[in-house]
């Protein structure tokens, strides 16, 4: 199926998410006067590209609009407010997916009514082409409808597909939620070195190029991660005496098993 097949693309929420998706939806060839943005607020820079595009801009429902894929990358705190105001958007071919965090796909019916739907997950590395995306679709979705989400969500990344909207949470803690945790590990690492007698400048630059590294080798290699981990420690040596550390009953296990639970748990609270 080509882009230009796909029909009338809407997308609410021009911001940072919504803005990655749009613009490598454009630059992956979807014609931009297929593509309406809907945003009360967006960008001087958001608004140039969209109108370069030759994409439609408004700050509300046009009347008479069906979308065929209706894209939601609104903040979980704000779609009660707005998803009334979309609902004219909606009709028998639309494919309604949303990026918000804990809404569920039985929130969206409430306000939408019963369609076509898919949540997703993706994470901020996105807005560089280098994110993943967890998806559940329900059983209203279509397998051409299904394609057409997968070739919008993967111009950010790879696209996993869920065997229940459950997982969604879990999504949201390991990967949603995972940059954050990579880039604290750059500011803890950065400042161990400094109290290692480092200038906090320089140990911040060994710090995240170091990460940035590491993942791009993470990225490009075949190896399981286990696998990169035993190629760089030597028994009995530097590496090997950090991780006795790390890998120790109460080292970074445990403590990754309680964060992603609570984000897991975080993100069930949303949905209410």
């Amino acid at each position: 199926m080509s882009y230009s097949t796909m029909g009338q693309v809407v997308l609410v929420g021009a911001g940072n998410m919504g803005g990655a998706m749009l613009s490598g939806w454009l630059k992956s060839g979807v014609p931009g006067s297929s593509v309406t943005v809907i945003d009360p607020g967006p960008s001087e820079v958001m608004l140039k590209q969209i109108a370069d595009a030759g994409a439609r801009y408004t700050s509300h429902a046009p009347d008479g609009l069906k979308a065929d894929i209706l894209f939601l990358a609104l903040k979980p705190q704000v779609m009660e407010a707005v998803l009334p105001g979309l609902k004219s958007l909606v009709g028998p071919q639309t494919v309604v997916v949303s990026v918000a965090a804990g809404k569920t796909l039985d929130f969206m019916e409430e306000h939408l009514g019963a369609a076509a739907m898919v949540r997703a997950m993706p994470n901020t590395p996105a807005m560089i082409g280098r994110g993943v995306t967890g998806a559940f679709a329900n059983n209203a979705v279509s397998a051409a409808q299904r394609d057409m989400v997968h070739r919008l969500l993967k111009v950010s990344g790879p696209v996993e597909w869920l065997d229940s909207e459950e997982q969604i949470d879990a999504v949201t803690a390991v990967s949603g939620s995972g940059p954050a945790y990579v880039f604290y590990l750059v500011e803890c690492m950065a400042e161990a070195g400094r109290k290692a007698g480092l200038q906090a400048d320089l140990a911040m630059r060994l710090a995240r190029e170091t990460v940035a590294g590491a993942g791009e080798l993470l990225h490009q290699s075949p190896d399981a991660a286990a696998k990169l981990r035993q190629n760089v420690t030597s028994p009995g040596g530097t590496t090997a005496a950090a991780l006795s550390v790390l890998m120790a009953e109460d080292g970074m296990q445990p403590l990754f098993d309680k964060a992603i639970e609570a984000a897991r748990k975080r993100a069930g609270e949303l949905a209410g």
